[in-house]
């Protein structure tokens, strides 16, 4: 979506994220809704009984403000509760509802999901609020849901239900959604290979009182082609990662060195699904590029470059299933099938605070591994080419889900080390 997003129709809004959550398998043909409401008080909301695959902007639903229904179809049948919030909270703009399968689990046990888990994840979700179950599509719901709302909470888990989050936009509403789902399904993963470690309030308060450093502006910046056409690598890559379930609308960070040790990157505080080429930084001589901010791990980046020649490409990110291993503390090994070996070697893990600007960092930036987690922040991938780089991303959240599906199995068997040893004969010497 356009950065300006008030060009953007509420109808054309509502289309992409719906399409965006469903093709994610966040939802269903049938289950979900989205609205937005606009300046004159009229409500956007997606229409009854029509595929979610295939919405077109011309199916979404205009209730006005005097309850006159304009378009062709019925409005949700869980539209009162989104009328119950927009009454009980003008600050909200858009709400969505939806069935993702992790939050839907919490639902089911009448548990409400720790976003501690994830470094971030706190203060884009904000307190999370629970609502007791009610008939789908009463007036009783949106009374029940509008009380939780009034409480302050921008998100709340429906009792056997789902999960309905607001925001002050349908982008900020979508980034709240993600991450509550991705904090849902890290859990879930994670508890099924060990114990999942939440990190304290102070160490997460820790964490954003030492990434405001900002790099010094440059004076000047230059364009060259080869530069402009690392862009477009980065874009694309960055959409292929939120695609895939790789990243998320708040966190993921991806660069390539440019020239020399200057590099360009992604900037920090724009939705990674909507990344344009104007969006993405350029890092010269220790500096940055006029006017934007770059990702808040430049300064990794930028290290990882200067100590590692033959590092061209850096992708930082959270997917679930590594994410799994990074929040339990549980090895992740490796020596599953031999692609992933030969690929990735083996995956360390190091301590939540090695990736703090004033610790120490060398097992981060010296002799920087292919894989690296860190505990209840993010997983490190570093390569040549970008494409190759994310293509060991992949590897990885193969190998770490094929190893938390199977742990119901029975207990994994790896390649021997004579088998190993076979392999870096082959393809590594």
């Amino acid at each position: 979506m356009s950065k300006n997003i008030k060009l953007i129709h509420p109808r054309d809004q509502i289309t992409e994220v719906i399409s965006r959550i469903y093709k994610r398998g966040m939802t269903t043909t049938s289950g979900g809704n989205i609205s937005i409401i606009d300046e004159q008080g009229d409500i956007w909301v997606t229409p009854s009984a029509v595929d979610k695959g295939s919405l077109k902007p011309s199916d979404i639903i205009c209730v006005k403000k005097d309850g006159t229904i304009v378009g062709k179809h019925k409005p949700s049948s869980e539209f009162p509760f989104h009328k119950a919030i927009y009454e009980s909270r003008p600050d909200i703009k858009s709400v969505i509802h939806a069935h993702p399968p992790a939050l839907v689990s919490f639902s089911i046990v009448r548990q409400i999901p720790n976003t501690n888990i994830i470094s971030q994840a706190k203060h884009i979700c904000g307190p999370i609020g629970y609502a007791e179950y009610r008939l789908p599509g009463s007036d009783d719901l949106g009374d029940v849901i509008g009380e939780e709302f009034k409480k302050g909470f921008k998100a709340i888990i429906m009792e056997n239900h789902g999960t309905v989050l607001g925001g002050s936009d349908l982008t900020d509403a979508y980034e709240r959604f993600e991450a509550l789902e991705f904090c849902a399904s890290t859990i879930l993963y994670g508890s099924q290979i060990g114990k999942p470690n939440y990190l304290t309030d102070a160490q997460i308060d820790q964490f954003e009182a030492q990434a405001t450093g900002v790099l010094p502006e440059m004076e000047s910046t230059v364009y060259t082609s080869d530069e402009v056409e690392k862009r477009l690598e980065i874009c694309e890559i960055v959409k292929r990662s939120c695609e895939q379930g790789l990243m998320i609308s708040s966190y993921g960070t991806v660069s390539m060195r440019w020239n020399e040790n200057d590099f360009l990157i992604t900037p920090t505080g724009v939705n990674r699904w909507d990344l344009d080429i104007d969006d993405v930084v350029q890092i010269k001589d220790g500096k940055r590029e006029t006017g934007k901010l770059p990702s808040r791990a430049a300064w990794i980046h930028q290290e990882i470059y200067n100590r590692n020649p033959n590092v061209n490409s850096i992708i930082m990110t959270q997917s679930p299933y590594l994410m799994a291993f990074g929040v339990t503390g549980e090895y992740l090994n490796v020596r599953t099938i031999p692609e992933s070996w030969i690929f990735l070697q083996d995956i360390n893990t190091v301590k939540y605070g090695d990736h703090f600007r004033n610790n120490n960092n060398t097992e981060i930036v010296d002799d920087c591994a292919t894989a690296l987690i860190i505990e209840n922040d993010s997983i490190i991938i570093t390569g040549d080419k970008l494409l190759q780089t994310f293509d060991y991303l992949e590897v990885a959240e193969f190998s770490a889900k094929s190893i938390v599906l199977g742990n119901s199995l029975g207990e994994m068997v790896p390649i021997n080390d004579e088998q190993v040893e076979d392999l870096r004969k082959k393809f590594l010497a």
